[in-house]
């Protein structure tokens, strides 16, 4: 089974290109749903958040909100959640990876934000960056509901650069060029790493 890892620092298409390895067919492990569900209500992670964190959670489940202004801008509190977080949500991921196996996958593919950061690329056969113009990066975040400029910088600040993941990317998928191009250039890596898999 191949395992290819998808990356891109924020605002650079990695959720669009992860949407089209589904409509593929490709099943994509989500580390970001992985973590809204071990902050839920009930999740693993709520216990140790509440306990290193007093006053975030409500009715069970971590206010990430609240959470979210405990630990911006404060590197302590942002490596304590870390700790806690980090090894549940690459406990998921092996799980993923264990049922994909199981079912006889030929290829799955790890949807990481933190990739690198984590060396969650460790486990992969191949890595994809998705990457865009800055001035468009920009543009895509600031959009989204509630952000910042200040906020956009600190989670710049917490990821590896763009030029240095597409250094030690195995494929770099661009998303500002049209959809229709990124998902050739899918495609394509699919293709390739398949009928490569001999070889990997």
């Amino acid at each position: 089974m191949v395992i290819l890892g998808l990356t891109g620092s924020i605002g650079m298409g990695k959720s669009t290109a992860a949407g089209m390895f589904r409509q593929m067919g490709i099943r994509v492990y989500d580390s970001d749903a992985s973590v809204h569900l071990l902050l839920g209500q009930g999740g693993r992670a709520v216990p140790a958040i509440k306990a290193a964190f007093p006053g975030v959670v409500e009715d069970g489940a971590v206010n990430r909100k609240a959470l979210g202004e405990k630990v911006f801008g404060d590197a302590a509190a942002l490596k304590m959640l870390e700790a806690i977080v980090h090894p549940l949500v690459r406990r998921v991921q092996e799980d993923f990876i264990k049922r994909a196996a199981a079912r006889r996958e030929k290829i799955v593919v790890l949807d990481v934000p933190l990739l690198f950061e984590t060396d969650g690329d460790e486990v992969c056969d191949a890595v994809i960056v998705v990457s865009a113009p800055r001035f468009l990066q920009q543009a895509r975040v600031l959009a989204r509901g509630g952000m910042t400029k200040d906020k956009f910088d600190a989670v710049l600040a917490r990821q590896m650069s763009d030029l240095d993941k597409r250094r030690r990317a195995d494929f770099v998928v661009p998303s500002g060029l049209g959809r229709a191009l990124t998902l050739r250039r899918l495609k394509e890596i699919v293709t390739l790493v398949l009928s490569n898999d001999a070889d990997i």
